[in-house]
């Protein structure tokens, strides 16, 4: 009966996650960007511009700064540590240069989808700004598309899960900590690091976006800077061999004959899949946070969003990239996910790699998992009002320790599933409205 259900996930997963996606994820930022005319090419400078104050502020909930760093600290998670290291063992290195594809152009998905996010929020009693896909399509389309609202909700709610986040931290806690500790068994270490993990995830969940917010302002900036600290210094400690790996990634982006490539179609619409997770454009999650950012501008802001996929995926998982590839523990080694970035980092950097990885994990798991309960929580208010948002909060908290210990596969194929059924209702509304967003850009700038 087990095996039946997670053949079923599986089946289900691939069919969302197939050829049919990566077309519409694709297509939507290539058409996003040339029907904007390269706003997102030419102006992506402008976004620091603003992120530093240049223009006037407004209402909302949150900073400008605040709504990227807390978006970032959603996307900037295990994706950028154990999905490299998944698309480079599994489609081959050529599949970095399709994530990179990915995030230029959703960099154009982003403008669309946060400035949309902005222009049709919503502001409740208590002076909360609601804001994501779901108000955007019940506030600006026809009333014959709400239902896409309430699907976008519905698979929000299950795709906020902490599943690969809890398992993922406890495993490189396992690696790290394990052999030296003094408990009976895996499973006992593994529920101990669960309940800790729950209860540093439950103190920051249960202060609400401003608490989520204030802790991501200081996160994103101390791991993010780490991380690329560590992949600067092995890089310039074997900066002979830089060059190997980018021709290596250059060349089986287009042969797909690497050790696990097998074939271009795999290698491209693997490393598409990776790179729509690692920056999340078009899934619709990163204009729930945006929309609360405190601005009357939404073209602003959108600005602003776009530079997520710079960070998360053309600086985060290019470290990640180049480290493993430079190790080349990537070719005989059986290890994969984040087991595999901690061993080349290791093998670069000596033990310092190792707890540079561990410490990173351990804070890109923990501010993907604040971020995610912010995802959820939202979603299950618009479906079922104020009073189970914090229902939905403790279920979030219980899974932290559920998936903990629990055996993943099939609970994972669910939520990744998902975020592939997001991405539907997050792309037809904007591009059925992406003429108000020319419209108020050119009214703004010309």
């Amino acid at each position: 009966m087990t095996n039946t259900f997670t053949e079923l996930t599986s089946i289900f997963v691939n069919l969302a996650w197939g050829p049919w996606l990566v077309i519409l994820l694709v297509g939507s930022g290539v058409f996003f960007t040339i029907y904007s005319g390269f706003v997102p090419i030419k102006n992506f400078t402008r976004g620091f511009f603003l992120l530093r104050g240049g223009s006037n502020v407004g209402a909302g909930s949150i900073s400008r700064y605040q709504a990227l760093a807390t978006s970032l600290s959603g996307t900037i998670g295990l994706g950028n540590i154990a999905g490299v290291a998944l698309a480079i063992k599994l489609a081959g290195p050529g599949a970095i240069f399709w994530m990179w594809i990915t995030a230029i152009v959703g960099m154009g998905t982003k403008f669309f989808t946060c400035s949309l996010s902005v222009m049709y929020r919503e502001q409740n009693s208590k002076g909360e700004f609601l804001s994501g896909p779901m108000y955007v399509i019940k506030n600006a389309m026809p009333k014959q598309f709400l239902f896409l609202a309430y699907f976008f909700a519905f698979f929000g709610m299950i795709g906020a899960l902490p599943a690969l986040q809890s398992n993922q931290i406890v495993q490189i806690f396992r690696e790290v900590l394990y052999p030296h500790s003094n408990f009976s068994s895996e499973f006992q270490f593994n529920l101990i690091a669960g309940l800790i993990l729950a209860t540093l995830a439950g103190f920051v969940i249960l202060g609400g976006l401003k608490r989520i917010a204030n802790f991501s302002a200081w996160l994103v900036p101390f791991m993010g800077g780490l991380y690329i600290f560590c992949a600067l210094l092995a890089g310039f400690m074997h900066a002979s061999m830089l060059d190997d790996v980018f021709s290596l990634i250059l060349a089986d982006a287009f042969s797909g004959k690497a050790v696990a490539g097998g074939s271009f179609m795999g290698v491209l619409i693997y490393g598409i899949q990776r790179g729509a997770y690692s920056n999340e454009a078009g899934i619709g999650t990163e204009a729930m946070i945006h929309g609360t950012a405190k601005t009357n501008n939404p073209i602003d802001q959108g600005m602003i969003a776009m530079l997520g996929p710079i960070f998360d995926t053309l600086i985060i998982c290019t470290a990640t990239a180049v480290i493993i590839l430079l190790s080349g523990v990537w070719v005989d080694s059986n290890l994969i996910g984040v087991g595999l970035t901690a061993k080349a980092f290791e093998e670069l950097l000596g033990p310092f790699g190792l707890w540079c990885v561990f410490i990173c994990a351990l804070s890109f798991g923990i501010s993907t998992i604040f971020t995610y309960s912010y995802y959820g929580s939202a979603c299950s208010r618009f479906i079922f009002g104020d009073k189970f948002q914090k229902t939905y909060l403790w279920i979030l908290i219980l899974c932290v320790v559920i998936f903990s210990v629990a055996s993943l596969e099939a609970t994972i194929n669910i939520i990744d599933g998902s975020f592939a059924m997001m991405a539907i209702p997050t792309l037809i509304s904007s591009i059925y409205l992406a003429p108000k967003i020319k419209a108020a850009y050119k009214k703004l700038y010309g």
